[in-house]
């Protein structure tokens, strides 16, 4: 039977009259990858910080490998990388003499620290630019410096604090399939993220955070489970329209001006339509059947002026469960 190697209770965090954390618990199983997955604002980066001692929390405990937050700070961080959501980085000295840095701060020296600098450089793909200054770098090979010091000292955990955020679709790429790798390895990974599809792609188990709340914790397919059988129509709109074109100067089909929310209370109102909501320039409608029901919706939107380009439909995802338990769309 797996073990976990972190056990946290009750964490909360508190910044003046503002809780950014509200009493969280939940375990990493060794091996696996375990993402918290929300939006931006949602207590996130907070989490990470309080589990890798850099913030005490306000009230709470954790254990990680054995080791005691709050009390063995120093056994906590032997424990664990870290790969922050912030690229920290010197530009001005190459991927080696950061890599070097960074070891020395964990108390590598020597032929030992020059081995592990080739072996990480090697495993984040940049051993042929090891000698060159981190300011000739693109952003995504920034990030794959930023964990190749994570992993330096082969930490039994590593936390990954958004990684993707910002960097172009091949970079992306590939730091999702060196995540992947270093689960197969036997490296356990804390994984956030605000992208569904990535932590529908990695997720060995999933917990869904929502201000400062872990409202929802288990598999993909425990947590779809929540959405019963329905399904999801995604309209994406022309640019111009956007998520918010049905604004007040917009009149409905029956004359009457649409409300602030761009007229997701008039998809509400259609049969067999369970939940909508507007994210970027896409309206998302949870439906008990997108067949009977794309008609329907598909027509309200045309009456709304809504200029709907494609649709697409989906079986139920995570997304899905956000809209579900929050009536909000994840990135709204």
């Amino acid at each position: 039977m797996t073990t976990p190697i972190l056990i946290a209770k009750d964490l909360r965090k508190t910044f003046g009259d503002l809780e950014a954390v509200k009493g969280i618990s939940f375990s990493v199983l060794r091996g696996e990858i375990f993402s918290l997955l929300g939006p931006n604002g949602a207590g996130k980066t907070t989490t990470i910080n309080m589990l890798s001692c850099l913030l005490p929390p306000t009230a709470g405990t954790a254990e990680i490998a054995g080791h005691a937050i709050p009390g063995d700070t120093l056994g906590v961080r032997r424990a664990i990388g870290v790969v922050p959501q912030e690229i920290a980085l010197y530009d001005a000295l190459s991927a080696r003499q950061n890599l070097e840095f960074w070891g020395r701060l964990y108390d590598m020296r020597g032929q030992a620290l020059t081995q592990r600098i080739d072996e990480v450089l090697e495993q984040v793909g940049l051993a042929d630019r090891a000698k060159d200054k981190v300011k000739t770098f693109s952003g995504g090979m920034k990030r794959r410096i930023n964990i190749a010091a994570g992993l330096l000292h082969k930490p039994q955990l590593l936390f990954m604090d958004e990684p993707t955020v910002g960097i172009d679709p091949q970079s992306r790429r590939r730091i999702l399939d060196m995540v992947k790798e270093l689960r197969d390895g036997g490296m356990t990974v804390l994984y956030t993220t605000h992208y569904m599809e990535e932590a529908e792609e990695l997720s060995d188990r999933v917990g869904i955070i929502d201000q400062g709340r872990l409202i929802a914790l288990g598999t993909q397919a425990e947590l779809t489970r929540v959405v019963g059988e329905q399904e999801t129509l995604r309209l994406y709109l022309a640019e111009e329209a956007g998520a918010a074109a049905a604004q007040a100067t917009v009149a409905a089909g029956d004359g009457a001006a649409l409300p602030a929310d761009g007229g997701l209370t008039l998809f509400n109102g259609l049969p067999g339509v369970l939940r909508a909501s507007a994210i970027d320039h896409q309206i998302v409608v949870n439906v008990a059947d997108a067949g009977e029901a794309l008609p329907a919706v598909v027509g309200r939107a045309n009456a709304l002026g809504l200029h709907v380009r494609s649709v697409d439909i989906e079986e139920p995802n995570l997304e899905a469960v956000f809209l579900q338990l929050t009536g909000r769309g994840l990135r709204d």
